[in-house]
């Protein structure tokens, strides 16, 4: 009789399908829409010579901290040097002969104001035929030459002062040149690469190293342009990096992209991460969970426990261990649970074939699998 017992129960349970039960409990949802992105700085520079030149020091690595002002590199200033001391010389030549132009202009005048009182008194003397008039022609002659020889010294300090700008401009041009050897850092921030070494050929646009501000670091991640009317700026999110999958990061969301890609339908979400891991590298690869919708105290039912028949979602109740497909309204969907708007109640069970969704339930003998 035992044995036929024993038989029974396993013919019972071998013809029926095995199933996994999940009761119904009341909960916290949190819906979130997910987007995968590279870690990027919003402001970053190439730092790069505005001149051509040798560096001669390097004075940051990658990893260091500068701040806005900080010496980063230098050029080989030599040649540059040896430029503006022969812009100097010239400028002191110039002025030296402006003083020279300046003794020569005042000989001029004092050689014209003589001159125009000897005419003046030879024009009396003429008057009164007490000098003759080749005397008179003599004293004109003289008066006109020193005319022309202060016309001379005025051009001359015309000259001057013409080069002296253009050496003083020929100075500060040596001067800014000099200066550009000596490149500082624009901003706060952190050198994340360093291409150069003592040594090697910069030239304009050739980086040398390049610097991000730390200021604000967020992940730029591609999200299903289905998912835009969900999203705005300053919407909370959570940041997962690849190097610690188990642990999130908070987050924000800055900026939403108005462009989307014409062939993957994409577009980007930029969402600052409010705190780093201790070590991170701009570039690397990190998913988005932003959160665009919260519920609480609801129904909550597994979504692999969800079953469609067609468009309508529905769960597989047990009734007189038979599976039975019931339709259920969704509400909010979260990452593995989903809310459970009507059809079911807390506490009620659901079931799912242990063996996975390729097995039909549909009115099928059931068993609690051990």
């Amino acid at each position: 009789m035992l044995l036929a017992v024993i038989a029974g129960g396993a013919y019972w349970y071998f013809a029926a399908v095995p199933v996994v039960e999940h009761r119904v409990e009341s909960g916290a949802l949190v819906a979130e829409v997910m987007g995968t992105g590279t870690l990027e700085a919003r402001v970053k520079s190439t730092i790069s010579p505005k001149i051509a030149g040798r560096v001669h020091e390097v004075f940051a690595d990658q990893g260091d901290h500068v701040k806005a002002g900080q010496p980063l590199f230098t050029l080989d200033d030599a040649e540059l040097k040896q430029q503006m001391e022969i812009a100097q010389a010239t400028l002191d030549l110039w002025q030296a002969s402006l003083d020279r132009l300046q003794a020569d202009h005042d000989q001029a005048k004092a050689v014209l104001e003589s001159a125009q009182k000897d005419f003046e008194r030879i024009e009396r003397l003429l008057a009164s035929k007490s000098v003759s008039v080749e005397e008179g022609d003599k004293a004109i002659e003289r008066l006109r030459i020193a005319e022309a020889g202060l016309s001379r010294s005025v051009a001359a300090q015309l000259e001057g002062h013409k080069q002296i700008a253009t050496a003083e401009k020929s100075l500060a041009y040596s001067e800014a040149r000099l200066a550009d050897t000596q490149v500082v850092a624009p901003f706060d921030g952190l050198i994340v690469k360093r291409y150069r070494d003592p040594g090697d050929i910069g030239v304009p646009g050739s980086p040398i190293l390049m610097l991000v501000s730390t200021q604000e670091i967020w992940v730029s991640a591609w999200v299903d342009e289905t998912e835009m009317s969900r999203l705005h700026p300053n919407q909370s999110a959570r940041v997962v990096f690849r190097s610690e999958a188990g642990k999130n990061y908070q987050g924000k969301v800055s900026r939403l992209g108005r462009e989307a890609d014409r062939e993957t339908r994409e577009f980007v979400v930029d969402v600052r991460v409010v705190t780093l891991p201790e070590n991170w590298a701009v570039g690397q690869r990190a998913e988005v969970f932003v959160e665009v919708d919260r519920q609480s105290d609801v129904p909550l039912v597994p979504t692999k426990f969800v079953f469609w028949h067609g468009s309508t979602p529905g769960v597989f109740c047990r009734v007189e261990n038979r599976a039975r497909w019931r339709e259920i309204t969704l509400g909010l969907r979260g990452a593995e649970t989903v809310e459970v708007a009507k059809g079911l109640a807390v506490g009620e069970s659901v079931l799912m074939p242990a063996a996975g969704k390729h097995v039909s339930l549909e009115n099928q003998r059931v068993a609690v699998a051990p």
